[in-house]
């Protein structure tokens, strides 16, 4: 191999390393707002808390995202390592851009438009029925995750279920759906690269089913699912305020750690036919570049937006932020088990505006909203025809493909 392919593979790491960061440092400091906003916890120590299970949902979770990214996007070309870095440097400086801006860049969106732009410089076919289900899940993203959040403080605010009951049972959801939830650690046959823990028990035990249905994944469930509710109420019951403070860390956490698996992949996709293919290295090698990267980007970057988003949730107060919380932890593994890059900033915005609207909130801006949605339509678009347009740029300067 060439002086300039060793390069190349130089640069593609460095850029790599650098979404991976800005993802860290932008992408992954919600979760824990809430729980920084009900004084629950430092801003810096929730920055290194974030910084492991970021890394960590990166490392167990993250491959499916990334294969997606990488592989999927675009069909009859294998994506270059010059067109992986014009990606991820278009991808990188649209975040850019949105931190200095203030307005909200979904990550996902911008490095979709981008891989899809170099993939269609390459002489790529367009891969329409994968573009088919990325539009129909994020079309539904916002509906679902404002429904789900708006239910969800309905029920935290009615006056007949409470504390001691209604936090419980978000709990015991919460705990049902980690048991299911795939994760890269758990050993699992070889035709699949993930396994749950309830998965996991059942074929252990000989996956025994009544009427068509797993008897051990439904045991599994209902056990975490009854753990959750009971550590949870046991605080509710000594204080409702500390109940609700420790629930709110044990779901940033998890959400913190859903977030580093469907974030990591928008940062390594680009580079999964450089490093799988050309170089014959392990998933695992590039999962952890990004994973370092995200540690890194939490650890350096999360405070500073730490502080600026605790106190907007602070404002919204503890259970429209559980409200708005859950959904993400639930839509997020949604998508980390379609192998379905999203937004998670679209997610939580939509959960925290389904929240205020069972408040009866008059401040959910409706021109906000709209400005939010055409910006995130002009990224998508923007970011093909800037992709697109960047690598020709590079080829033709470079003299190299």
């Amino acid at each position: 191999m060439s002086v300039a392919f060793w390069a190349l593979v130089g640069l593609g790491t460095l850029t790599c390393l650098f979404m991976a960061w800005a993802l860290g440092a932008n992408s992954n400091s919600p979760p824990f707002a809430p729980a920084i906003g009900a004084n629950a916890i430092s801003t810096m120590r929730a920055a290194f808390i974030i910084g492991i299970l970021a890394a960590l949902g990166a490392l167990t979770q993250g491959g499916a995202i990334s294969e997606t990214v990488g592989q999927s996007l675009i069909l009859d070309v294998q994506i270059t390592a010059l067109a992986a870095i014009a990606g991820l440097i278009t991808a990188a400086s649209f975040m850019i851009f949105g931190v200095y801006s203030g307005y909200p860049v979904p990550a996902a969106f911008a490095t979709t438009g981008a891989m899809v732009g170099v993939g269609l410089s390459l002489g790529g076919a367009p891969a329409i029925d994968t573009y088919r289900e990325l539009v129909t899940f994020w079309l539904l993203v916002p509906p679902t995750s404002g429904g789900m959040a708006y239910i969800t403080a309905k029920l935290l605010r009615r006056d007949d279920i409470p504390d001691t009951v209604g936090v419980p049972l978000l709990a015991g959801i919460v705990g049902g759906i980690l048991a299911n939830i795939r994760l890269g650690v758990i050993p699992s046959p070889p035709e699949i690269d993930q396994n749950s823990v309830a998965e996991f028990v059942s074929r252990l035990v000989g996956e025994p089913t009544v009427l068509g249905i797993d008897v051990a994944v439904v045991l599994v469930t209902l056990v975490f699912g009854v753990v959750g509710f009971s550590f949870i109420r046991k605080q509710t019951i000594k204080s409702a305020e500390k109940g609700i403070k420790t629930f709110l860390l044990v779901l940033g956490g998890v959400v913190a750690f859903s977030s580093g698996g469907s974030q990591v992949g928008l940062a390594t996709g680009p580079l999964e036919n450089l490093f799988g293919v050309e170089l014959g290295l392990p998933g695992i090698v590039l999962l952890t570049i990004g994973a370092v990267g995200i540690l890194a980007g939490a650890w350096m970057g999360a405070p500073r937006l730490l502080q600026a988003t605790s106190r907007e949730y602070a404002q919204l107060g503890a259970r429209r932020s559980i409200a708005a919380l859950v959904p993400g932890f639930i839509i997020a593994q949604i998508a980390i088990a379609l192998g379905i890059p999203t937004s998670f900033n679209n997610i939580i915005i939509s959960g925290v505006i389904g929240g205020g609207l069972a408040a009866g909130s008059a401040g959910v801006s409706r021109r906000k909203i709209g400005v939010t949605l055409a910006f995130w339509l002009i990224t998508l678009s923007t970011s093909i025809v800037i992709g697109f347009g960047l690598y020709q740029l590079l080829s033709t300067v470079l003299g190299i493909q």
